[in-house]
């Protein structure tokens, strides 16, 4: 679509600042399975708070608001939704659940865009899964009764049309390594938001498909930190730059860069979140993770496995792994031979130094 174009990605240029976010959050992707690893009972209860604060925030953005008493049993105990409020979170529910069964199994396209849409609607007596039928402007309403349209998206009747080409142009630039996914990702999400093809449920889809689409590229957060959280505490930035990136889209002139900043910032954020809650266990002795990574980092020669368990002996061989990848795909260390006779060395940067 108009955004995922080769001549529109070829276009695209980044300054330091948007490099130094992209590197650090390949960095926190690397450290992902180490926070697992080292804390699963923390993240069982981050798992669960993180889906209640995601159906309720995403469904907030919208208007949507259920009584905190209710939302619990709403989102835990799977209760039966009494009012359309309800049932609208409960939609969201599921389909958040869909996403963290089977997100693997769930490739970008038209049948699982509709899918999710259906979703939202499955306690509701109208159906949902199908493509607007008549023209919806985006339209700002303001406290004194005066309104603005915001945004004019794709006409109905060319809807169809434009998802196909949605879908095609994200696979070719996948397949094609066109651009980072952590670009293509938020321009698929704009894209798709300016051409709002449902008549009802377009941001909620397009949150769904925030969380589909990086947990394709092992970008987890969002199973143990809300982004719908953080969309939402963010939401006049949320909007704004959606609205700024937006004003040309139709002739492919429209600005992305406001809303990759205020995505990646977003995303940076709740890896953040997710460091302070999982990233510091056994503070007495610094975390495992810095433990490994301090004698990977002290050592001049190459060295085994083995060498790091025994100068970490709470440490298991899972976990001293996990940090040594890590720092792998930091670029901090290299990795000699394969198998049991496999060393490691610190990395010779492009000085020479290590």
């Amino acid at each position: 679509m108009q955004s995922l174009t080769p001549d529109f990605l070829s276009a695209l240029r980044y300054n330091g600042l948007q490099i130094a976010t992209l590197r650090a959050l390949g960095e926190y992707r690397g450290k992902q399975q180490l926070f697992v690893a080292q804390s699963p009972e923390i993240l069982r209860d981050l798992k669960q708070l993180a889906v209640i604060e995601s159906a309720e925030s995403s469904n907030r953005l919208e208007g949507v608001v259920v009584a905190p008493g209710r939302l619990k049993s709403l989102i835990i105990k799977n209760a039966e939704p009494k009012s359309r409020s309800e049932q609208e979170v409960a939609g969201y529910r599921d389909a958040l659940s869909l996403i963290h069964e089977a997100a693997e199994g769930m490739p970008f396209s038209e049948g699982v865009i509709r899918q999710l849409h259906d979703m939202l609607y499955r306690y509701m007596p109208q159906d949902g899964g199908d493509w607007k039928g008549t023209n919806n402007d985006i339209i700002e309403r303001h406290a004194d009764g005066s309104s603005r349209i915001r945004f004019q998206p794709v006409a109905a009747h060319l809807t169809p049309i434009a998802m196909t080409d949605l879908v095609s142009r994200y696979r070719s630039a996948i397949d094609q390594n066109l651009a980072d996914p952590l670009v293509l990702v938020p321009l698929s999400v704009l894209d798709f938001l300016c051409i709002h093809p449902f008549s009802d449920g377009n941001g909620r889809v397009a949150r769904l498909l925030t969380l589909l689409l990086l947990h394709q590229f092992d970008y987890c957060v969002g199973r143990f930190i809300s982004l719908e959280r953080i969309f939402e505490s963010s939401k006049e930035s949320y909007y704004e730059t959606l609205e700024v990136s937006s004003q040309g889209w139709h002739k492919g002139q429209h600005d992305v860069q406001p809303w990759l900043d205020y995505f990646w910032g977003a995303l940076l954020r709740a890896y953040k979140e997710f460091e302070e809650r999982v990233g510091t266990i056994d503070k007495r002795h610094g975390s495992k993770s810095d433990r490994v990574r301090a004698q990977a980092l002290k050592r001049t020669l190459a060295f085994s496995i083995s060498e790091i368990e025994e100068a970490c002996p709470s440490v298991s061989r899972d976990t001293v792994r996990l940090v040594l990848r890590s720092m792998k795909a930091e670029g901090l260390i290299e990795s000699t031979g394969k198998g049991r006779n496999a060393k490691w060395k610190r990395a010779i940067d492009s000085n020479g130094q290590s």
